[in-house]
């Protein structure tokens, strides 16, 4: 993890290249390798990838954002949601994966948001398919060395006292960020507050509404 380091609108994202100008990497080449193996040998069909890929793809960030919604209305969820976020979205019926997820919380002290460094490592089960920005070259390698820049550039001031950290994803590991509640949300329910969440909020790279 490195650190570093809030005011909040919609903004620019990076200026980041098309994924499509940059060669495939390591692990992208894998996936292609293995997709085209298991076809090969008749393990599945191109028709049963196609549609393994549309369900992943069909996933929706609202499904993380329920999740946060709920731990912010319920502490005893919000505890179980900090001891095994996996558990936690089964409880709602979300699909989060096998991967082990971990939730970390913004504070008054601490900003956190997620990059993987090497590919594109993310809790698709939660949040949908990755944007392409963060699987650009630009946002893995200058989130970690200037985070507070980055965010900024998203619209995300964080002022100097609070430290930024940021979480490396992994093939073991991945991170949703749990963001501050707004103030003043105590009356709304758990829909009012999931219209106040983004994927990019859960991501780290910006603030809920009303903040």
């Amino acid at each position: 993890m490195a650190h570093d380091d809030h005011d909040h609108h919609h903004p620019p994202h990076p200026k980041q290249p098309d994924e499509e100008e940059t060669p495939f990497g390591y692990h992208q080449l894998m996936a292609q390798a293995l997709e085209e193996l298991l076809v090969e040998k008749g393990v599945v069909t191109p028709d049963q990838l196609r549609r393994g890929l549309e369900e992943q793809s069909s996933r929706h960030p609202a499904n993380g954002t329920r999740l946060v919604a709920k731990a912010w209305k319920d502490p005893a969820f919000d505890a179980r949601v900090r001891e095994d976020v996996n558990a936690a979205a089964r409880e709602l019926g979300l699909n989060p994966g096998d991967i082990p997820i971990r939730a970390v919380y913004d504070t008054d002290a601490e900003k956190n948001v997620i990059v993987c460094t090497l590919c594109s490592c993310y809790p698709t089960g939660l949040l949908g398919e990755s944007p392409d920005w963060y699987k650009s070259r630009a946002y893995r390698s200058r989130v970690v060395r200037e985070p507070r820049a980055v965010l900024q550039e998203f619209g995300t001031r964080v002022p100097e006292e609070v430290e930024i950290v940021v979480h490396d994803s992994t093939a073991e590991l991945r991170y949703i960020v749990v963001p501050q509640r707004p103030a003043g949300t105590e009356s709304l329910n758990e829909d009012q507050l999931v219209a106040l969440l983004s994927r990019d909020c859960l991501i780290g790279t910006t603030l809920p509404q009303g903040t």
